[in-house]
């Protein structure tokens, strides 16, 4: 038998949603009458099964252990934790440096503002270049390798970094850190979706996503100090020695979670086992033959398809960057603020990004408890069906509480009111942001499972740009306009974009639907 008959042999399962009984295709006409459609979803096998005689390779039952899917607990959650560990310090370096670039324009004797601003932002540029390429990858190749040698990139250069004898070099290493540590916080997601169902990535998005928000936080508290009382070359070991014992116990318990190249592997076993030609993935059914060149090519292009194809996948990168921008915006003007206004040392200066650090905290916290829990709700009265746009109701409230920091700390720094009431005052965007970012990038993930990590790049490269460039213009606009109508100015941004989330809510579904985007190269 041919593949194309061993292709019209098989009902053919979604691998976009490969996890979700809802979007699995059948054929009603063969379906006994008296069967309701409910019946007849919950009767259908939820992953691919290998069956020889038709040449097709999947799991070995709905139960194999192989299938992440199916890993228990305890291991499902501790594959995570590596995954998170490791993506709390690639973030860590975006920041950690920025509070000891004074240090560094005192010895290279670089007095331009703008070059020093970007011997920081320049990593986020990294942040942008590397999911696009190595997100995809990761969707060839399977997670576990692209993430270690990517990994392993991030930590060579920070010796680079260290050793830099001049500040175009220095600029040159972090652009490259930056490329490495990409990996983890663009990967996260694929993750995500190959280890937990539905009805849990809520709470598994918000513990991977601590690393990615909290990092930049504590990264200027830690700089400061070395920076000051060592040297900022001791910000770059201090990232070599933490990230290369990190990548190190990674190496050791890490393993590979993406189904489709676990399948692949299995394929090949048993291809040479059995002395068979004829055996494909259960994953490739229905997809167009190609070879390595157009595989590749269709991969690397497909986060750029998503932003260009997709209205409200490119709707949410823009949100999200406004957003990001505007927390790195932030981040330009806290240390000298707190140096210059109210007397803080270098090191002491970054004590005060530990309230917009609670914020984060709390706000993660409020996700993880109720955004499944809203889904199933909205799944229940929905019928059963569940919609990825159940995830966003929530944002429309965090929207409105993420521009009062703006106004409560930027009049009370420009007034030089006590302390701690600007360091308070940040809290709200933190905990805002969260109620943002959360419901976007589990929605994502339920949207394109298979390719979520694709997705999640788009998201990530859109959003690293911004927060790169735009506290370029950070100096200029506060010095012309001043603290307090500064950030009244990036206040007035954030509300005028309230009515963002209600869009999602009200109209994503149809958006969604309406501009499908063929992500997996399948025939018509």
């Amino acid at each position: 038998m041919g593949s194309q008959q061993q292709q019209e042999s098989v009902t053919t399962l979604s691998v976009d949603n490969q996890d979700e009984k809802a979007d699995r295709e059948f054929d009603l006409e063969k379906q006994p009458t008296k069967k309701s459609i409910t019946d007849v979803v919950s009767a259908l096998p939820l992953y691919p099964e290998t069956d020889l005689s038709r040449g097709l390779v999947g799991w070995d039952g709905q139960d194999d252990p192989a299938n992440p899917q199916n890993f228990a607990a305890s291991k499902k959650w501790a594959l995570l934790g590596l995954i998170s560990a490791f993506t709390f310090v690639s973030p860590l370096a975006s920041s950690m440096f920025s509070p000891a670039v004074v240090y560094v324009g005192e010895d290279f004797n670089e007095t331009n503002e703008t070059i020093l601003s970007l011997s920081v932002s320049i990593y986020l540029i990294g942040y942008t270049v590397g999911p696009l390429f190595l997100a995809p990858l990761s969707e060839i190749y399977g997670r576990r390798v692209v993430l270690s040698s990517a990994n392993w990139f991030f930590v060579v250069w920070q010796i680079g970094c260290a050793l830099a004898k001049n500040i175009e070099i220095l600029i040159v290493c972090r652009l490259f850190a930056g490329v490495g540590g990409s990996a983890c916080i663009t990967l996260g997601a694929g993750v995500v979706a190959d280890l937990f169902p539905r009805e849990s990535r809520g709470r598994a998005t918000s513990i991977w996503s601590m690393g990615p928000l909290m990092g930049p936080v504590i990264g200027p508290i830690a700089g400061g100090f070395l920076g000051e009382q060592v040297s900022w070359q001791w910000v770059f070991w201090l990232l070599l020695i933490v990230g290369g014992s990190m990548q190190a116990g990674i190496e050791v318990l890490n393993k590979e979670t993406y189904a489709p190249v676990i399948i692949k592997w299995k394929v090949q076993k048993l291809s040479k086992e059995l002395d068979r030609t004829d055996l494909i993935s259960a994953y490739d059914v229905g997809k167009e033959p190609q070879s390595i060149r157009q595989i590749l090519k269709r991969s690397l292009l497909r986060p750029a398809l998503l932003i260009c194809k997709s209205p409200i996948v490119m709707a949410l990168c823009l949100y999200m960057s406004l957003v990001y921008g505007l927390l790195y915006l932030f981040f330009t003007t806290i240390s000298d603020v707190f140096t210059s206004t109210y007397g803080f040392s270098v090191g002491v200066s970054g004590l005060a990004y530990l309230g917009i650090g609670l914020g984060f905290g709390v706000g993660l916290f409020i996700m993880a408890l109720t955004n499944d829990r809203m889904v199933a709700r909205l799944t229940a009265q929905n019928g059963g069906k569940f919609e990825p746009e159940m995830r966003m109701p929530t944002m429309i409230i965090f929207a409105c509480i993420l521009p009062i920091s703006f106004f409560w700390y930027g009049w009370t720094a420009d007034k030089h009111v006590f302390w701690i009431v600007p360091i308070i005052g940040m809290f709200p965007f933190g905990v805002g942001m969260m109620g943002v970012f959360m419901p976007i990038q589990t929605y994502v993930i339920d949207c394109y499972p298979a390719y979520a990590a694709s997705a999640n790049a788009a998201l990530t490269a859109t959003r690293s740009l911004v927060g790169a460039l735009l506290p370029l213009a950070g100096p200029s606009m506060f010095d012309s306009l001043g603290l307090g109508w500064g950030n009244s100015l990036l206040g007035f941004l954030a509300l005028a974009f309230v009515p963002i989330p209600i869009i999602f809510v009200k109209f994503g579904k149809n958006i969604r639907e309406k501009w499908p985007v063929n992500l997996e190269g399948k025939k018509n």
